[in-house]
């Protein structure tokens, strides 16, 4: 199956509006072997991009790239561009860790660490030198609200993080990453291991995050990404194949591939 990109859509956009970041020609290889073919997109600033497609086609791997978790990848090698306030990302005279303060990562399955909820938001402006007790405690306040979790915890904070719902976990995790006050937020399935409500509220979250953040999410529910986005981003075997605004990949493709995806008839 093969298909090359429209790109007047991503031309326009590029062109037209304020872009958080976006990628040039990205690749991504795990030894020989190449996952991510060649990627150019633009991500608009304070919208959400939803990435969708079939299990092994890419979109984590492609999402991972925008903050470089995939270095941790022993094998793995990045090449093209990944553009953010005039700088490539990709260079490697970035300071990896100080970027991730700018573009932070929410992954598939809650991880809180072992500590209390006040201590999961306060762990990393702690190790950034912040350790003003008033600060610190108005970012707390202001993550959890942000993270729509302050008034359903706001008694407890010194109580561990594990005692709390999985969904309450996931919009605990939200909250670290906003914290440390990031442009983009990444988001890896981050409701696929929950129930329908606390998906609900995660999803909810989001929209509001969207005020202040650019969000850009790889699900497998094509409803939450016809719900939540403004944009999606269809891969298949390593290939970005269709990129457009949300409500005309889902109801007017421009190619076969997609149709079939959003519909449930592909494969």
């Amino acid at each position: 199956m093969a298909y090359s990109l429209d790109d007047r859509f991503i031309r326009e956009l590029s062109a037209d509006a304020e872009l958080a970041i976006s990628t040039d020609d990205l690749r991504v290889f795990y030894g020989d072997k190449e996952a991510v073919h060649g990627v150019s997109l633009p991500f608009e600033r304070y919208k959400i991009t939803s990435l969708i497609g079939p299990s092994g086609s890419g979109k984590s791997t492609f999402l991972r790239s925008l903050n470089r978790m995939n270095d941790t990848v022993a094998g793995s090698r990045v090449t093209g561009q990944i553009n953010y306030r005039g700088l490539d990302l990709n260079s490697p005279d970035i300071d990896v860790y100080e970027m991730r303060r700018r573009i932070g990562m929410v992954f598939q399955r809650p991880n809180p660490f072992a500590k209390s909820i006040y201590d999961n938001i306060t762990f990393a402006p702690r190790r950034f030198g912040e350790h003003d007790k008033q600060t610190l405690d108005e970012l707390v306040e202001t993550s959890l609200r942000g993270a729509a979790l302050w008034d359903e915890v706001k008694d407890n904070l010194h109580k561990s993080a594990f005692a709390l719902s999985g969904g309450q976990q996931q919009r605990l995790c939200i909250a670290r990453a906003i914290a440390m006050q990031p442009d983009v937020l990444l988001m890896d399935e981050p409701a696929s291991a929950l129930d329908p409500i606390s998906t609900a509220a995660v999803e909810e979250t989001m929209l509001k995050l969207k005020e202040h953040y650019t969000i850009i999410i790889v699900t497998h529910n094509m409803q939450q990404a016809a719900r939540i986005s403004d944009y999606t981003a269809f891969f298949y075997s390593g290939q970005c194949l269709e990129f457009d605004e949300t409500r005309r990949i889902f109801t007017r493709p421009k190619i076969t591939a997609t149709d079939d995806y959003v519909s449930g008839h592909f494969g």
